[in-house]
């Protein structure tokens, strides 16, 4: 077993992509994929369940995963110590959920590569109640989360900043120019929601019961893209963060109805494994995260 082999594996783990593993690690996909075998001859196991052109990693994957990665983070400890940290090299994992990803951090990913143009860059796109996971098991470096304050004895959580949610709804919808909203005006409407499950979905639910509504009609889906262009064609009243909607309120597609939720306190944070090791890379990228999002520097 080769250090050459752990490395491949991590950086599959991250990427689920043999050819995108290949570009990051600058080798050929057939390279990449002939050490993968390597390597699960030797332990006797399927490392990736391979379901079509997409990957998957088996439970014996995540174990191993969770096991190499203590070692792959001394490794990297050792060579920092040899190694000038103005001129950093290696890889960084970073997961966050669509909303996240799209409009909070390619401003910090921006200042990370000028920073760091050596560093190989890794993101995933995970739905938000997959993140704490991908941290417990060694496929993701920080993650970032919308949520409310995290407690976890496992993790060390830092929240950046606040996140305000709104209703929109298209400037022709009934309620649009309204200057006040009572409970019964919402009656017969169609609220635009993510999916059950969603961290700020079972908040709003739970701030309409508390008023004694719980029989509402919802369209659910699985993105914040899907949900504001229908509230743009008029379908019905979008439930999401301003920052999803800055753009379209700005051209007068969308306004955000006078309707205070109560009680709803969504943070965007930052996390990562209390026990990892934090590398210079990390270091560097954590700090490029607090300057954009903490300090609104590159905004």
């Amino acid at each position: 077993m080769e250090l050459r082999q752990l490395n491949t594996f991590r950086t599959v783990a991250s990427t689920l992509n043999f050819s995108r593993a290949a570009e990051a690690l600058s080798y050929v996909p057939s390279n990449v994929t002939m050490q993968i075998k390597a390597l699960e001859d030797e332990l006797g196991v399927r490392l990736f369940d391979r379901l079509g052109k997409q990957l998957a990693l088996t439970p014996e994957g995540k174990r191993f995963l969770t096991h190499i990665q203590s070692v792959l983070d001394k490794l990297d400890e050792a060579r920092s110590v040899v190694h000038d940290n103005e001129n950093l090299n290696g890889t960084l994992t970073i997961s966050a959920n669509e909303v996240l990803c799209a409009y909070r951090l390619p401003v910090v990913f921006r200042l990370f590569r000028l920073r760091q143009p050596r560093v190989r860059l890794i993101f995933r796109s995970v739905p938000n109640q997959q993140l704490k996971q991908t941290l417990f098991e060694g496929a993701a470096d920080v993650v970032f989360m919308l949520d409310e304050p995290i407690r976890s004895t496992g993790l060390a959580v830092e929240p950046l900043l606040e996140e305000t949610f709104c209703l929109f709804a298209a400037p022709d919808h009934p309620l649009a120019n309204r200057t006040e909203l009572q409970l019964e005006d919402f009656h017969g409407e169609v609220f635009l929601t993510n999916e059950k499950g969603c961290t700020y979905r079972t908040m709003f639910d739970r701030s309409f019961e508390k008023e004694g509504i719980d029989s509402i009609t919802y369209l659910e889906f699985q993105n914040a893209e899907a949900i504001k262009q229908c509230a743009i064609t008029g379908i019905g009243i979008a439930f999401l963060p301003e920052i999803v909607t800055k753009a379209e309120v700005e051209r007068g597609e969308l306004v955000a109805l006078p309707w205070q939720i109560p009680d709803l306190h969504v943070y965007t944070q930052m996390l990562w494994h209390k026990d990892k090791w934090l590398s210079p890379i990390m270091l560097s990228f954590i700090e490029a995260a607090r300057e954009v999002l903490v300090q609104g520097r590159g905004i």
